[in-house]
């Protein structure tokens, strides 16, 4: 039987879905029947169990489930990527085979290995580019070469048109023009069955109809005072579509096209949410153009730095114990619910590398195990934003205070409440600062220092003496 293949990824969805449209157009055209396919990859499947994975599980395990319903089977392949092709090549006479491109990282690498082998085959092989607004391409300098600082690349990203939202015909979604083959997607059904079920915690907050109605809340509720609330962590004043975009439940131009066309009486906040679009696209762009960045700094000035290696401290920071209320707090909000918000990601991160002078890569390592809306690009460009190694990065003199961060964003120290509950009970004078609180109120609020919370490892004015000698040395070698 002659089939033309879609080949699902960070796409679980079946609307403005770019290879779908296009591989059911094909479909048509050539009178073919179309497989959909998911391929569990074994690098992934067996490692261990972190909140990331578990929440991406979760997500494939719905679309599956919305998507069979829809009379589309997406058949779970559980293999080496390469035979697992291969096994639909035994069945199926595949003529085609259609996906959403990864440029960068461990999935680039995969596509190309899959597309020289199908092609190889004598197989058309079509990809498209629908994670981003633009590509890591798209948006250039006039001499041809790419972008380095964001203002420039985002003057330039929003002069250009953005793709509109695609259509997808369902009317292709039945049994006579999709295929159904159990026997196929047995090994990958009971895989998948197997991850759910090892799962240790259930979350809600997945699929297509959960992210439109998180996107029309954030539309009608908080966008107009985006540019106001984002930067509050103890408000929910952002979108919390980034956990959607890591699964690809809606489309980046989806989430884009209904905040530009939105009519407000007040256009900051829209303006300030589609930078942030911006930025994802840059951080992309930025990593398509250096692959190595994951393991390397990108200004190379800095990649002889001297980092620190102590073990108790990175897992001070890592359990949320460092003694800095704000830091704790959103450490321990990573881990409860994995999720942190943006100033928190900033704020640890600074503190990782700046307080502690701990490794960068090591930070980036533990986001990706816990962000629940992990974006490879995006995080590693963070991290060397903040630990000031990256491209347009933040300089390395200027370094983020905790206290006044804590102070600045958390001013009554509501978030901080929240998360470190030995704080709870500790008066607003002290909740910034609980190092300096007196015993008797240590006694008072429950929150005996060294006992209940920890007293600081470090004091953050000599530390931040000793970031920036350790960054003077590195350039000057």
């Amino acid at each position: 039987m002659e089939i033309v293949v879609i080949w699902f990824r960070r796409d679980m969805r079946l609307d403005d879905h770019i290879a779908l449209s296009k591989a059911i157009t094909y479909a048509k055209k050539h009178e073919y029947k179309l497989l959909a396919l998911y391929h569990l990859d074994p690098f992934f499947t067996e490692m261990e169990m972190d909140i990331n994975n578990e929440h991406f599980f979760q997500n494939l395990a719905h679309f599956v489930k919305e998507a069979r319903e829809s009379q589309v089977y997406v058949h779970l392949l559980h293999d080496d990527v390469l035979r697992a092709f291969q096994q639909v090549m035994e069945v199926y006479d595949i003529k085609a085979v259609f996906f959403n491109e990864d440029e960068v990282g461990i999935g680039q690498r995969r596509d190309k290995q899959v597309t020289d082998f199908l092609e190889k085959k004598g197989i058309h092989v079509s990809t498209w580019q629908d994670t981003h607004l633009h590509g890591a391409r798209d948006i250039l300098k006039a001499d041809g070469s790419h972008y380095q600082v964001f203002t420039p690349y985002y003057q330039s990203w929003r002069k250009q048109e953005k793709q509109p939202v695609i259509k997808v015909d369902k009317s292709f979604f039945s049994s006579e023009h999709t295929i159904c083959d159990e026997p196929l997607s047995q090994k990958g059904n009971d895989k998948l069955r197997e991850l759910i079920k090892g799962c240790s915690r259930k979350f809600d907050q997945i699929g297509s109809d959960k992210a439109m109605n998180t996107l029309h809340q954030f539309i009608q509720k908080r966008l107009t005072r985006y540019h106001e609330k984002r930067d509050i962590p103890s408000v929910f004043g952002t979108s919390k579509l980034s956990r959607f975009l890591k699964t690809g439940t809606i489309s980046i131009r989806t989430i884009f096209h209904a905040i530009y066309e939105e009519p407000l009486y007040e256009d900051e906040g829209r303006e300030t949410f589609i930078k942030e679009l911006a930025w994802r696209d840059f951080y992309h762009m930025i990593y398509a153009h250096y692959p190595e960045m994951k393991e390397k700094e990108i200004n190379s000035a800095f990649q002889g730095m001297k980092w620190n290696e102590d073990e108790t401290l990175f897992e001070a920071w890592c359990k949320g114990e460092t003694g800095f209320p704000l830091v704790d707090a959103g450490m321990r909000q990573l881990n409860e619910e994995g999720w942190m918000h943006n100033r928190l990601r900033m704020v640890t991160a600074s503190f990782l590398t700046k307080d502690y002078l701990i490794d960068w890569r090591k930070g980036e390592s533990y986001f990706a195990k816990k962000l629940v809306d992990y974006d490879e690009a995006s995080n590693i460009g963070g991290f060397q934003w903040a630990a000031s190694v990256g491209t347009d990065a933040v300089p390395y003199f200027r370094i983020f205070n905790p206290t006044t961060q804590s102070k600045r964003f958390d001013p009554s120290g509501e978030l901080i409440r929240k998360y470190v509950p030995e704080l709870e009970r500790v008066d607003e004078k002290w909740i910034h600062e609980p190092s300096k609180m007196p015993i008797d109120e240590q006694l008072k609020s429950g929150c005996v220092l060294g006992d209940t919370y920890p007293l600081p490892a470090v004091d953050h004015q000599e530390r931040r003496k000793k970031a920036i000698s350790l960054f003077e040395e590195a350039k000057q070698q």
